[in-house]
């Protein structure tokens, strides 16, 4: 059966988190007159990036509200473990500002490649967020309206890469998963973690610095992906592309 819906990663498919991330923080870091306390900016980034991933990961299992883990990573990086809940949230928010003000467009083939995809094909969105960080990120893009649904680990209680995550995607559109694509641009908790739950998994590789994994649907830009939503490689071997 063809595929008839693609559900969509947020950060670092629809646009450059991890871009705005470095921007944000360190205008932040300036602001707060922080990177006197390191050797370099690389130095401060390193650590928050250290930070970031690991409360992230204990959001992502369970262990931490969103709320929290974002607490967390500002006593970490402050090495402030004392800090109360309302000035931790204080100083993130600052943060935060900074963050948006260097989240304003979407990645250049974004549209491109929605516009190719309608009205062929419907859409939504699936992240391993919350949908009150995911939802006005959208919006301030100009594409929330291209999604007819948004869903998020917080509110789900399930993330990627666990099939119950992807499968509640399909259950929001009343589509088997066989009928599903997923791109995003993580191979394992994306593309793979869709495979495993039936979905239709590409892998959205932007860097297309190593060879394609023989077991994995990947491609170096959005503007490829209609091409391969038509290829019906689904019950055959999967066809990297680029």
């Amino acid at each position: 059966m063809p595929i008839r819906a693609v559900f969509w990663d947020i950060d670092d498919t629809i646009f450059d988190y991890t871009g705005a991330e470095r921007d944000g923080a360190l205008a932040h870091f300036r602001a707060e007159g922080l990177l006197d306390g390191y050797e370099s900016a690389e130095q401060a980034l390193g650590l928050w990036r250290e930070v970031m991933e690991f409360h992230y990961g204990r959001f992502i299992a369970g262990e931490l509200t969103f709320a929290e883990q974002r607490r967390e990573r500002a006593r970490d990086f402050l090495g402030r473990r004392s800090m109360g809940d309302a000035e931790a949230d204080a100083w993130f928010a600052g943060y935060r500002s900074h963050f948006e003000a260097s989240a304003a467009t979407a990645f250049p083939d974004v549209l491109p490649a929605l516009n190719a995809l309608t009205p062929g094909y419907r859409h939504g969105v699936l992240s391993n967020s919350s949908v009150a960080q995911q939802e006005p990120k959208l919006r301030r893009l100009g594409l929330r309206d291209r999604f007819e649904c948004l869903l998020c680990s917080d509110e789900l209680g399930h993330a990627k890469p666990s099939p119950r995550a992807f499968l509640a995607a399909c259950d929001a559109l009343g589509l088997p998963p066989r009928e599903v694509a997923y791109v995003g641009d993580k191979p394992d908790t994306d593309a793979r973690g869709a495979d495993a739950a039936g979905l239709f998994g590409v892998w959205l590789d932007r860097a297309g610095r190593a060879p394609a994994p023989p077991d994995l649907r990947r491609i170096t830009d959005l503007g490829q992906l209609p091409a391969l939503l038509t290829a019906d490689t689904r019950f055959g071997a999967p066809s990297p592309i680029g």
